[in-house]
């Protein structure tokens, strides 16, 4: 079993000096392990949810030296490299190294989601994105009828942005 706090160290002495960025992915964490746990995953599937989602943003800074930019697509494309390495150091298995980098060269992309791995982090990224973007409740409300499954993640989007 990766532990999730070894995880979280790596990822915060990654992202070192950058606040906000690793008060997003603490964020997509707890939201994603609480959905999770909410939806009843396997412990496998939960384990590799929750690695990714705290490093499903990993790739940001290397998208913005190389490109200029922190677009999603970017992020997509340096992320998994970097998460391999760190999860490689930890000797981490290489069925959960191989899935998480997966998801992380997928987490901006909305179609063919494959697993309640990928679906949750989805959900948990557009939670703490909406309210970090200062989305509206008209755009809320349409990502959620067009991308959100669970009905935890619905539950919780709901709530949160009193939607019902």
């Amino acid at each position: 079993m990766t532990a999730i706090e070894q995880v979280i160290q790596k990822a915060i002495a990654f992202d070192h000096g950058d606040a906000r960025r690793i008060q997003h992915f603490l964020k997509v964490y707890t939201y994603a392990d609480l959905i999770g746990r909410l939806e009843q995953l396997p412990a496998e599937t939960q384990e590799i949810l929750t690695v990714a989602a705290v490093l499903h943003d990993i790739g940001i800074h290397a998208a913005e030296e190389k490109y200029g930019s922190p677009s999603g697509k970017y992020q997509e494309l340096e992320g998994p490299a970097i998460a391999k390495e760190i999860l490689d150091q930890m000797q981490c298995p290489p069925a959960l190294t191989e899935r998480v980098c997966w998801l992380i060269a997928h987490h901006h992309t909305y179609t063919s989601v494959d697993g309640a791995d990928y679906q949750i982090l989805l959900e948990a990224d557009f939670l703490v994105n909406a309210y970090e973007d200062s989305l509206d409740k008209k755009a809320i409300t349409t990502f959620r009828d067009k991308i959100f499954r669970t009905k935890s993640g619905i539950d919780l989007l709901n709530t949160t942005f009193a939607l019902s």
